[in-house]
């Protein structure tokens, strides 16, 4: 089937039964690949198989995002040793490698993924940041960070393998929280990671067995379900956030739309043909973001992206310090674009009558 184009592929790919055995039985006295599920189990490794064919590398699953984030970070660095974060992107990322491994001895520098890197032993980028969305021109930054002696990590949540290909552009491992994009349902609490070389491969599953951050059987069979129709839902929902976009900028409410397709930023326009399901936009302050969320009828009030239901928050409730007061992050789902424009501006006019 390797000739086969993507959608293809995806539709025909065989999801197993889930088999929840933690452990296997010898076969004379030899523990075969799945004998304890820790190390691997066989939807695991199905799933694994068909996100490494579609990066193109070699694919890890993990309990979670920030599992997967754990798990790079401590496989790979050591205390003292330094990590590069993109501004603007997941704040999960940097309360976990500063807050939390910070006091194990790790150092963080945040740093604007548009231009150069500074020195580190790590480089964490994120096209498309969340929520943010800065895109960075990932050949020269990647390139300059492996001339320093850093390797690169690249954030792929947002984007997913179907819009952007990271290691085809230099990068030594890519990200994904599946739970977003990938699974696509809201219902697979699930990370992974899939690496340019074999031996940080084996380094990887080495450190997931010996950890336990591997990703149970239930939500990586639900992850592969998902992935079924990704493609699909990627191209529609890009297709509705850059309308959504279009009109948010033209409403005398919204003071800023941050999407990288609309006025299409060049950088990103030479990697990405689409530019997935996350809008930021900004309105009139904290308390107006907040109006905004009371207001909403068909989109969710809720954290997290990607998923067939569309979902918006005021990212000041969880980062203020790092976002906009009045910053609201919107996922586009599967719905009718007329609908969602409807409950957005419906929203928003509620929020105008509140501020009076």
């Amino acid at each position: 089937m390797s000739d086969l184009h993507r959608e293809t592929r995806l539709a025909r790919g065989q999801v197993p039964p889930i088999d929840r055995a933690t452990i296997q039985p010898y076969a004379d006295a030899t523990p075969g690949p799945f004998y304890y599920q820790r190390v691997a189990h066989p939807v695991g490794h199905e799933t694994e198989r068909l996100l490494g064919e579609l990066e193109g590398g070699r694919a890890l699953l993990f309990s979670s995002g920030s599992g997967a984030t754990a798990a790079l970070a401590l496989a790979l660095l050591g205390p003292g040793d330094t990590v590069a974060v993109a501004n603007g992107g997941y704040w999960g990322t940097v309360a976990l490698l500063e807050g939390e491994l910070g006091r194990w001895g790790l150092q963080v520098r945040g740093f604007d993924q548009t231009g150069e890197p500074p020195d580190a032993d790590l480089v964490w980028l994120e096209p498309c940041a969340n929520p943010m969305m800065s895109f960075p021109d990932l050949e020269a930054v990647i390139a300059r960070a492996h001339a320093s002696g850093a390797r690169v990590v690249v954030d792929n949540t947002v984007l997913s393998p179907v819009l952007l290909r990271p290691l085809e552009h230099g990068a030594d491992f890519v990200l994904h929280s599946a739970t977003k994009v990938l699974s696509g349902h809201h219902d697979a609490l699930i990370g992974a990671v899939s690496c340019a070389r074999a031996e940080d491969h084996e380094r990887l599953a080495a450190f997931r067995s010996a950890s336990g951050l591997g990703a149970a059987p239930d939500a990586a069979w639900l992850m592969l379900r998902g992935m079924k129709t990704l493609g699909l839902r990627v191209e529609r929902q890009s297709a509705s956030a850059l309308e959504l976009a279009r009109r948010l900028a033209g409403h005398p409410a919204v003071q800023r739309v941050r999407y990288p397709g609309l006025d299409p930023d060049p950088v990103a326009a030479r990697y990405v043909r689409a530019f997935g399901p996350l809008v930021s936009f900004d309105v009139a302050g904290e308390q107006a973001a907040v109006r905004v969320e009371r207001a909403l009828e068909v989109i969710e009030n809720a954290t997290s992206l990607g998923g067939v239901a569309s979902t918006l928050e005021a990212r000041a409730r969880w980062e203020p310090s790092r976002v906009p007061p009045g910053l609201l992050r919107l996922s586009v789902g599967l719905e009718d674009v007329e609908d969602l424009w409807a409950d957005l501006a419906g929203a928003l006019e509620v929020m105008q009558r509140s501020n009076g």
